[in-house]
């Protein structure tokens, strides 16, 4: 058969750049993927997880605290009466009288409210983003605290909202910047959806905003028609004892609120919830059945058995003492052993301390060399979505023993030393921008 006519083989490029893209869905996402990451770390703490790194990274409670045997008794009892109940599908806005407890949880803080305006949701993370996916248009502006939680960043990215920090002092949230920054994006002509904040013993950054401020941030948001987006998981885990007036409790018509029993019973059961007005909680439970069709039954019961059956506020009180135990540890060890331009918060409550190191030092480029010496925290930049917090790190002292926090603080004071004898020696790296958004995980909850 002749070749006459027939031309030489070509070399196929749409196989080689195929196997240049590891992904072979990339072209049918959403844009709103676009921007979606995992976290830089995760890879690393594989490794920080070992025994003998003493981790001062991931905002894991201290479960050890719990009365694990008489919680045992109560599941087992549970499923043996009500597992009929209890296994079946239920309603997606939530167990009924898990939302009443609900209600007698949030008064500690100054709340009213009514079980019907409760939502329930697999952990306040799914509240976060319910509220986003509600409210949020692609390129609508989002007012956060800088920093700002990873996780609502996290989200507010995977909808293509635009997030604009606010500055922060040891005061909390600065009225002033946020009337700023709202005059600012006013003449841009940029919608703001709402404002972003956690009040009580931040994360990451480890500080309160001052009650003679709450009602000013209140008013200018009210002002403003801005709703304010409240996220509470640490309020009760003050360390005098003594809860905050929340900013619902305030102002109840523009305030949507998310609480969580992560942090003050059991993160693994993911149980939290949003309370919001009328109008707003229809379109939760909505969004939620076409999320989840419900959250957990199972999982609702056996929080709401808790709360029955235990003493709770004392059990809150036990998490009190050993946070702060631990609080101290750090604060005494940071004193001890950090080398001079070093600054940190001083944590009322809560689980974080927000640490700056001194200029030229970049935290994300030192992190693996402090896992090196078998010590881990998370960098500043997966806190700010605008590329900031290469000085700083968050430094988690809820779940090591104060020994280990100790010898974990004294690690990271050496490494940060030898880092800064680097940059003494052949100068500072260049900041490097960050590709988006990072995704929540364990690591940096």
């Amino acid at each position: 058969m002749s070749d006459q006519g027939s031309q030489p083989d070509q070399p196929d490029h749409s196989v080689d750049k195929a196997a240049r893209n590891l992904d072979a869905y990339r072209a049918r996402y959403a844009e709103r993927t676009a921007g979606m990451t995992a976290s830089e770390i995760r890879a690393l703490f594989a490794v920080a997880s070992r025994p003998e790194v003493v981790s001062l990274a991931g905002g894991m409670p201290n479960l050890a605290a719990l009365p694990l045997d008489s919680l045992a008794t109560e599941v087992a009892r549970l499923v043996s009466e009500d597992g009929q109940v209890a296994l079946q599908y239920g309603s997606a806005h939530g167990v009924p009288e898990l939302r009443e407890q609900i209600c007698e949880v949030m008064a500690l803080e100054g709340i009213s409210a009514h079980p019907d305006d409760v939502v329930v949701t697999a952990g306040s993370q799914m509240g976060l983003d319910m509220v986003t996916r509600i409210f949020c248009d692609p390129g609508d502006v989002i007012l956060a605290e800088g920093p700002s939680y990873v996780g609502a960043l996290g989200s507010f990215g995977a909808y293509q909202a635009e997030v604009v920090h606010v500055a922060m002092d040891e005061d909390g949230l600065q009225p002033e910047a946020l009337r700023q920054a709202i005059a600012d994006l006013g003449k841009q002509g940029k919608r703001i959806k709402f404002l972003y904040t956690i009040p009580n013993f931040h994360n990451p950054g480890g500080i309160t905003l001052a009650v003679n401020r709450r009602a000013e941030v209140l008013e200018i948001c009210r002002e403003a028609d801005i709703l304010v987006v409240e996220d509470n998981p640490y309020g009760l885990l003050g360390f005098d004892g003594k809860p905050y007036p929340a900013l619902r409790s305030m102002d109840p018509d523009n305030v949507v609120y998310l609480g969580s029993f992560s942090k003050t019973f059991a993160s693994g059961l993911r149980v939290g919830w949003v309370l919001a007005p009328l109008a707003i909680r229809e379109k939760l439970v909505l969004t939620a059945e076409s999320a989840t069709l419900c959250p957990p039954t199972l999982n609702q019961m056996i929080v709401s058995r808790y709360l029955s059956t235990h003493d709770w506020q004392g059990q809150i009180k036990i998490f009190q003492e050993q946070y702060r135990e631990r609080r101290d540890a750090m604060m005494s060890a940071l004193e001890q052993h950090m080398p001079a331009g070093c600054t940190w918060t001083k944590p009322e409550g809560g689980f974080f301390v927000w640490l700056t190191v001194p200029e030229g030092v970049d935290t994300k480029a030192m992190l693996p060399r402090a896992v090196t010496q078998r010590v881990a925290y998370v960098s500043g930049t997966g806190f700010y979505r605008d590329g900031f917090g290469s000085r700083q790190m968050r430094l988690s002292y809820c779940y090591p023993t104060p020994e280990r926090i100790r010898e974990g603080v004294r690690r990271l004071a050496n490494t940060l030393s030898e880092e800064m004898e680097l940059v003494r020696t052949f100068g500072t790296v260049p900041p490097r921008s960050v590709p988006g958004p990072q995704a929540p995980s364990p690591d940096t909850a």
